[in-house]
């Protein structure tokens, strides 16, 4: 195994607070933490030889030096750029990691939800903890996994009961603040939806300075029978900033879920988005846009798991790749053997825009059921010149005609929101996005 500056870090932290715990250390939650710790320890960090891992190299990440969930002084004007003025919800800070009630409006109109943050969970013995954490998401093959799942400093817990329609969206604003020093978050999330219950969530990622940042964020999703869950996870974060992020789904019988995951910024990010669907009657949607730039690395991972027959899931990524940025792909489709009639579609397409960008993708599918309609494709290309010439031979510069023409690719994804504040906010910023090109 080989050693790194930041396992050793982290070890040497968990052993501290462990020391601080005084008669919590008998706890079923902190039992399940040292489990996970001792995991961490025994595993080494992916790299480039690991097939999952081929094209993103974590090399600089896990050698260098952050400052694990600080303090900050950060103040609502401080990230009034940030805001939405019109967006109306459950809007939940975390900065470094750390809740911050003073930045947050946790005000439920229906009154009907349960939302705690990880702290609070651990310190009433929440049941949720028992029931649900750690129970979808395994700790006990991926190092960045176990590292959460030991050192998750703070995140939220929401439990949608039964029949509860939630009107207004839950937002999660996760804040980096970077204008001192290099820092680190650990954050962990648990959602719980009941049966028939819908509900609408909605993660933000940003940076607030110019050092180097690195998130490490976990969130478990229960998607109870007849339930319906939009989930949507947009990164915006800095040049110099690391993510890692899985989001983990369990679908139950007649579940609806759907998700979008669009990046816009970061130095180098990884999204790992896997699907259990242990039901039957299942609809399930993945869709993801990326567009780096400069020496950006987006990589998405994807894995849904058709477990039960008679469901479908359907998949659409897009990427548009400028200067010197890399682009990874891997989505796998599993269609197990009891899983006849399934419906499984996947897809993701690309533009590069620049000689120098480049894009890896790699589609799979393994079925062992014989009664299926499974598909996979992806295309990598350039924009169509004669289109762009039409449209120059009708007046339009062809700077713009390039614009037009990115922006109706990128809309097949961002129009599907259904936050209609933030399907207008991210519409603005892939158009600033896109000034950029050269």
């Amino acid at each position: 195994m080989s050693e790194n500056i930041m396992q050793n870090q982290l070890i040497s932290e968990f052993e501290e607070i462990q020391n601080n715990l005084n008669g919590k250390k008998q706890d079923v939650f902190n039992q399940s933490r040292i489990k996970a710790i001792e995991a961490f320890g025994n595993l080494s960090f992916p790299t480039k030889k690991d097939e999952e891992w081929k094209y993103s190299d974590v090399k600089k990440l896990v050698n260098a030096t952050y400052n694990f969930h600080p303090k900050s002084e950060i103040t609502h004007s401080d990230l009034e750029s940030f805001e939405l003025p019109d967006l109306e919800g459950i809007i939940l800070y975390f900065v470094n990691g750390i809740y911050h009630p003073e930045l947050s409006n946790v005000s439920d109109k229906d009154g009907r939800i349960k939302i705690s943050t990880l702290q609070e969970a651990i310190n009433d013995v929440n049941p949720l903890l028992t029931e649900h954490y750690g129970k979808y998401l395994k700790s006990e093959t991926d190092a960045f996994t176990a590292m959460n799942s030991a050192l998750a400093n703070d995140g939220i817990l929401v439990e949608i009961p039964d029949n509860v329609t939630l009107e207004q969206p839950i937002i999660l604003r996760m804040i980096n603040d970077t204008r001192k020093e290099n820092v680190g978050s650990i954050i962990r999330n648990l959602i719980v939806v009941g049966q028939n219950a819908e509900v609408k969530i909605a993660e933000a990622y940003r940076s607030f300075g110019e050092e180097s940042g690195f998130v490490n964020a976990a969130t478990e999703v229960y998607v109870g029978k007849d339930a319906r869950v939009d989930y949507y996870k947009v990164q915006n974060d800095n040049d110099v900033s690391y993510h890692v992020g899985t989001t983990q789904v369990y679908l139950a019988d007649n579940s609806y879920f759907y998700s979008a995951t669009i990046t816009l910024n970061g130095g180098f990010v990884r999204n790992n988005l896997n699907l259990v669907l242990d039901g039957e009657h299942i609809e399930s949607h993945m869709y993801g846009l990326y567009i780096p730039n400069k020496k950006q690395h987006i990589d998405n991972h994807t894995v849904v798991d058709h477990c039960k027959p008679n469901s479908v899931s359907n998949e659409l990524y897009k990427g548009i790749l400028m200067d010197n940025s890399t682009g990874v792909f891997n989505g796998k489709i599993f269609v197990r053997q009891i899983a006849q009639k399934t419906n499984a579609y996947q897809n993701c397409r690309n533009v590069i825009i620049s000689d120098k960008a480049s894009m890896n993708t790699k589609p799979q599918l393994e079925i062992w059921a014989d009664d299926v309609k499974c598909s996979h494709g992806t295309t990598t290309g350039q924009l169509n010149d004669e289109a762009i010439f039409y449209m120059q031979s009708r007046g339009i510069p062809k700077k713009e005609a390039v614009k037009l023409q990115l922006l109706a690719f990128a809309s097949d994804v961002v129009s599907q929101i259904k936050i209609d504040t933030l399907r207008d906010y991210l519409e603005e910023l892939v158009k600033i996005k896109l000034d950029e090109i050269n």
